[in-house]
């Protein structure tokens, strides 16, 4: 096989315990599940929170030369020239394994943070499965710019079916140099790896690998941007410019710990007769309708979408006067194939819900979802039917996790899934690892 992903140490910058403290009082979670409310917690919590460079503040006298991304540049030249962050010696790879729980079950997820070289879409090295939005790239181009950093990995995937380099990475997690736990008590530790020996083997192992995205498509576009600016700038870049890079956190796709939860949606806005077609004669159209009891609870509907995910795609659709489990019939399979997409992706159960239920049903197009109208999102099945039973939510689609199979099958078919339909639990933290671009 060809050489494909170009995976290598890096020189990472890091908090210095000694002087910011204790680690677990200034890590963050990624930009974009911090809520306004969390940002004024990340800044009141410790003068060196991460929070400061992840998402500063916006303030209402900001200017072009005095806003977020500049302060953000200020504070972490501060940082680094007062030793609050300190960059390793040696360039080297690090161990991250992050401990947690779900629905009372103990999880390790694995990875390998290091750093990527930057491959078009068109490539096929790295590979992607959603499509990004203007607004959060433009966000992180901008600190880009201002910061010449990466400041937070992009979780991607890789396939390793003899485990080998699971295997090698878990050797170093007892011993971890870092080993802390953060405000949910989840456990993280971090270790470098600078054996040259394990270094080389660890390159070598991902040359003959591709790579796919299941966390982070903004940040990976905006780092092609941020290189191509950077081209125009200096009409040449050498192939090992650190610009060429960018920050990875990379699992094994058999991970035991890769955990892929359920977006459920929300249905509001929408006209009476627009929500009359949600019926079981319109639905039978495209699928085995099968009526389950008014009063089910949550974790019953999840338990029935879980019993016949593995044949077909199913769904749960909610109203305040009924409840229907779905599987698609020979019809609905039929209409699937005329969706102008991948033989993978007609097989997602998140496809079958947007082109049946919400397109061709509900009339819902596509840039309505995107520009938010009509539907919210939910992880959590209970708060769907609570929002359902208050009047709050017109209707709700309850659906089954994503496989991390298929993810992999709608990125080698060079497709993209819609919108909100992988959520890897639990995000990467910010902070315990930061890549430098010079």
């Amino acid at each position: 096989m060809n050489c494909l992903a170009d995976v290598q140490p890096l020189r990472g910058i890091r908090y210095a315990n000694e002087t910011a403290g204790d680690l677990a009082q200034v890590i963050t979670p990624p930009y974009d599940v911090i809520t306004k409310e969390a940002q004024a917690t990340y800044y009141a919590r410790n003068p060196y929170n991460f929070i400061r460079l992840e998402l500063g503040q916006e303030l209402a006298k900001d200017t072009t030369l005095n806003n977020r991304y500049t302060r953000a540049a200020t504070t972490y030249a501060e940082w680094r020239s007062n030793g609050v962050l300190r960059q390793d010696v040696t360039p080297c790879y690090y161990l991250y394994q992050q401990l947690f729980t779900h629905n009372s079950q103990s999880y390790t997820r694995t990875s390998l943070v290091a750093r990527v070289r930057l491959e078009p879409w068109s490539a096929k090295v790295v590979l992607p499965h959603e499509d990004t939005l203007a607004k959060p790239k433009d966000d992180r181009l901008r600190l880009l710019r201002a910061c010449v950093t990466n400041f937070s990995p992009l979780m991607s995937m890789y396939e390793d079916p003899q485990g080998r380099m699971r295997r090698l990475l878990s050797a170093y997690a007892a011993a971890a140099e870092v080993q802390i736990t953060d405000e949910v008590n989840e456990g993280h530790r971090l270790q470098p790896i600078t054996d040259p020996a394990q270094v080389a083997l660890i390159q070598d192992f991902f040359a003959e690998r591709q790579l796919y995205i299941a966390d982070g498509h903004h940040r990976y576009e905006t780092a092609l941007n941020y290189r191509e600016e950077v081209r125009e700038q200096r009409r040449h870049i050498d192939d090992d410019d650190a610009v060429n890079f960018v920050l990875m956190a990379l699992i094994d796709v058999d991970d035991p710990g890769l955990l892929v939860l359920p977006t459920h949606r929300l249905l509001f806005g929408l006209s009476s007769e627009a929500l009359g077609s949600l019926n079981s004669q319109q639905l039978a159209q495209y699928f085995t309708v099968r009526q389950l009891d008014t009063t089910a609870t949550s974790d019953a509907m999840l338990a029935e979408l879980a019993s016949v995910g593995e044949k077909q795609p199913p769904l749960v659709v909610s109203t305040r006067e009924q409840n229907w489990l779905l599987q698609l019939n020979e019809s609905g399979k039929r209409r699937m194939l005329e969706s102008g997409h991948s033989a993978a992706w007609n097989e997602l159960d998140v496809a079958v819900a947007h082109t049946l239920v919400l397109d061709t049903l509900l009339g819902i197009r596509a840039e309505d979802i995107t520009s938010g109208m009509y539907i919210r999102y939910t992880r959590d099945a209970e708060q769907a039917n609570e929002a359902v039973r208050s009047g709050d939510a017109q209707a709700a689609l309850l659906l089954n996790a994503t496989r991390i199979k298929q993810i992999c099958e709608v990125a080698q078919a060079d497709d993209r899934m819609p919108q909100k339909s992988t959520y890897f639990y639990p995000k990467l933290i910010s902070g315990l690892v930061m890549n430098p671009l010079w």
